[in-house]
């Protein structure tokens, strides 16, 4: 089945307290930047409160955006076992909403998404966000940090159905 062109890939980088998300389209070889953000929450507000207004704000995002793709970055925690679970619950909150959508999840590993975008499934946050803004044309590199990781996702699943 050949991709519709252009392909509108939504990235989105999952947290409860800052969910990333950054928007492309991809037309054969290239790639070009469409917008990126952050749905942030009240570390005051009770969880089941925060999820909700994670629905609310990426329900906004795409109805704006209108993607035909997504590509969701999956969960590693190395050294922050501790927040695991809030961010998993996000993820399934936006997982679901992408769902809802009839957006399928394509889903991509940090070192998948690392390997896409630098060519090093090892390389640093600073290697990978500097790769981001050359690929995407940007005179800065996105912030937050989420939004850039968001960007390398859709990124990667632009270059991943290119092969």
């Amino acid at each position: 089945m050949e991709a519709r062109s252009p392909r509108r890939i939504i990235g989105v980088d999952p947290g409860l307290a800052s969910s990333g998300w950054g928007i492309i389209e991809a037309d054969k070889q290239r790639i070009r930047y469409i917008a990126h953000g952050c749905i942030e929450t009240d570390p005051d507000c009770p969880c089941s409160d925060r999820l909700f207004s994670i629905y609310e704000d990426f329900c906004k995002v795409l109805d704006i955006y209108k993607p035909t793709e997504s590509a969701v970055e999956t969960l590693y925690f190395a050294k922050n076992v501790s927040s695991a679970i809030p961010v998993a619950e996000a993820r399934g909150v936006l997982c679901m909403t992408l769902a809802q959508w009839g957006l399928s999840v394509q889903e991509f590993t940090p070192a998948i998404i690392k390997q896409a975008v630098v060519g090093r499934g090892a390389a640093d946050k600073t290697q990978v966000q500097n790769m981001i803004r050359l690929i995407l044309g940007l005179e800065e590199i996105p912030k937050p940090d989420h939004a850039a990781d968001a960007l390398g996702a859709a990124v990667c699943c632009a270059n991943m159905k290119l092969l």
